[in-house]
């Protein structure tokens, strides 16, 4: 029985000593090639698993990450009215005046996401305009205009979540705290420092 075992020991021994001796540029048979070879998607590249045919995706309705705020509840508007727009002028910054770290980081966001169109003086003169020399055929909006300025921090917001005109949705490019960091960021550079949050409804209440 000893010599049976001590021979079964010694040939597994052989066997795995040949198999990780083999070639290895010629793996072994891939139990989940799914998973072995999955298939990437490049960001706004088209998507066939879906009907709109999209890669970039919001989280699923009434998810929320953790060390995420509350979600913004407030609908979009259907085409043509602005009821839930308005709604949306009650709803306060719910972040404290940000640090000096955030406000850097509020920054960078910024340029990267709205200042490309925006520009960085809030001006509308960014990259993609330029004047009327850039790539953009319409000029983007000029954030220092008074309207904007005396909108709410909530209608901002809603702006970036759902976008509105010619300009599309950022939700899935900023995470909530990120979109009211670049409110924050607005508002500052406006002179306008957004509503405190002690003394902002929730936006579950405005939505009522």
């Amino acid at each position: 029985m000893k010599k049976i075992s001590v021979i079964s020991l010694l040939a597994f021994t052989v066997v795995v000593a040949v198999v990780s001796c083999g070639d290895n540029k010629k793996p072994g048979k891939i139990y989940m090639p799914d998973m072995a070879y999955s298939r990437a998607y490049e960001t706004y590249s088209e998507n066939h698993l879906f009907e709109d045919r999209q890669t970039n995706r919001t989280p699923v309705a009434g998810t929320i990450s953790r060390d995420e705020l509350l979600p913004f509840r407030i609908p979009q508007d259907a085409a043509g009215d602005t009821t839930n727009f308005g709604k949306a002028r009650f709803v306060n910054n719910p972040l404290p005046p940000l640090n000096e770290a955030d406000k850097k980081e509020a920054e960078r966001l910024y340029l990267i996401y709205c200042g490309i169109c925006h520009g960085a003086k809030l001006d509308g003169n960014g990259p993609l305009w330029k004047g009327g020399d850039g790539p953009y055929p319409a000029a983007p909006k000029d954030l220092t205009d008074p309207v904007i300025g005396n909108q709410g921090d909530g209608q901002i917001f809603y702006t970036i979540t759902y976008g509105k005109n010619k300009m599309g949705s950022y939700a899935s490019q900023l995470s909530t705290k990120q979109r009211w960091m670049v409110i924050h960021y607005i508002k500052d550079k406006l002179g306008k420092s957004a509503a405190p949050a002690a003394t902002a409804a929730t936006d579950s209440s405005a939505a009522k």
